[in-house]
């Protein structure tokens, strides 16, 4: 059934209360590839409770996903989930997530963009605990084969490279297994484990989330130019413009300017071919 963008943006948003504690923290960072090597103390504020602090993407998982907008079931949406590619991502942060903690994540539908050959839904996410506002996560989901409905094609901005050569530079393994430990966060998309799935979406074996390359990329930069100071983070913005596959590696190209820092990431094996583009990091 076709996307009726209407009756998807008109939709109730959906709340629903979120928790989170040490160990899902814990676990997102070996996800993202954590604690190596073990004993190294900055990598200690990843992987040890006394010192842990939390990197600001956890709010892409927090709640394991239960906070987000019923995946797609969605008044409007009847989508394949062997159609959908993750787009783009911008998390905002409010203040520093706590180790441990719950709130109300409300999510819905804030936009849908006909691009042809295929749709964009904009799904948004924010969650408040008592204290107030924590995060806003934004998404942009592509549905290939379900554009061409008439709707508003959206913007297409695209955000230039310095001339000038990288500030830093960095190299970050993706481990053959990487995959399957991150997707126990919360996202079970068969796409990351199962390559029959995998082949029904084109590609000759499973992919890595985006979501995963998404987190490698803000710990580089928050180890690499904001002193390990996870706090510094304001929001965090990028395209997805390419696929990783585990056991491929990332090169990541920094450009530092005051109060923020511009990333391209790209697959090392596969001749730099594009992984995130348009790559922000805005901090304090």
């Amino acid at each position: 059934m076709p996307i009726d963008a209407a009756k998807a943006v008109a939709a109730e948003p959906r709340s629903a209360e979120i928790r989170w504690d040490r160990k899902d923290v814990q676990l997102y960072h070996l996800g993202l590839g954590a604690g190596i090597p073990a004993t190294d103390p900055d990598e200690l504020r990843y992987t040890l409770e006394s010192k842990l602090h939390v990197l600001p993407s956890f709010a892409t998982v927090a709640g394991a996903g239960q906070g987000g907008a019923g995946g797609f079931n969605v008044p409007g949406l009847d989508i394949d989930l062997a159609s959908v590619l993750h787009g783009g991502q911008t998390v905002r942060l409010h203040r520093p997530i706590p180790v441990a903690g719950k709130a109300v994540s409300t999510s819905r539908v804030v936009a849908v963009y006909d691009k042809g050959k295929a749709a964009v839904l904009v799904l948004r996410t924010e969650a408040a605990d008592d204290d107030g506002p924590l995060w806003t996560n934004d998404s942009q989901i592509f549905v290939r084969g379900e554009g061409g409905f008439g709707g508003e094609r959206g913007p297409s901005a695209r955000t230039e490279l310095p001339s000038r050569e990288p500030d830093k530079t960095v190299e970050r393994p993706v481990r053959e297994n990487q995959a399957l430990l991150y997707r126990l966060s919360g996202d079970f998309n068969p796409l990351h484990a199962d390559p029959e799935f995998a082949a029904l979406a084109g590609f000759d074996r499973p992919i890595l989330h985006g979501l995963c390359s998404y987190g490698m990329t803000l710990k580089a930069i928050v180890d690499t130019v904001l002193g390990g100071d996870v706090d510094r983070v304001s929001s965090y913005t990028t395209r997805f413009a390419g696929v990783v596959f585990p056991g491929e590696t990332l090169r990541i190209r920094m450009w530092a300017d005051e109060g923020r820092v511009q990333a391209a990431v790209t697959a090392v094996e596969r001749d730099d071919a594009p992984v995130l583009a348009d790559t922000i990091v805005e901090h304090s």
